[in-house]
């Protein structure tokens, strides 16, 4: 049978921290699906399909890597793909409470669901989608947060050089 984890997230924009953690899922689990978020409560800079044209490039050539997005519940898109683990990634303390009680709610409402913590590696602890745009935005370099596709595509939409 097949290991298949899901690692949900708005990725507006994915950076290496999010990298970090798929490719530490991917020595776990045979397949990893990126699943952005359709109905984020947060303002997007990147549509969905931009979000997720972006993560299939980054991704172009690892196959174990599926790239989707959905809507509503998480617990029932994680039974739609027949997998059974969904991956958080941490960066401190404080991510740690709100992630707690979305996976205790996850765990009761769906029966056999795992939620795997994975702690950020110490060059990423400090590193998030916001904090990137921001340094984009006022024509910082991005080159050690992002791969050079989301870079590009930061640039172009921020309107900076």
């Amino acid at each position: 049978m097949k290991k298949i984890a899901v690692y949900p997230g708005s990725f507006d924009p994915i950076t290496y921290g999010h990298l970090d953690i798929i490719s530490r899922g991917l020595k776990i689990f045979d397949e990893v699906v990126v699943a952005v978020a359709a109905n984020s409560q947060k303002n997007p800079l990147f549509s969905i399909d931009e979000r997720v044209g972006l993560i299939r490039d980054v991704f172009k050539d690892e196959q174990r890597v599926v790239v989707d997005t959905f809507s509503g519940l998480l617990i029932d898109y994680v039974s739609s793909r027949q997998a059974h683990v969904i991956i958080r990634g941490l960066r401190a303390i404080s991510d740690f409470e709100y992630e707690f009680q979305i996976a205790q709610m996850n765990s009761t409402i769906g029966q056999g669901v795992e939620t795997l913590f994975m702690m950020t590696s110490l060059q990423y602890g400090y590193l998030s989608s916001s904090i990137v745009k921001e340094v984009c935005l006022l024509n910082g370099n991005i080159d050690r947060f992002v791969p050079p596709e989301v870079k590009a595509a930061l640039r172009v939409k921020l309107g900076t050089k």
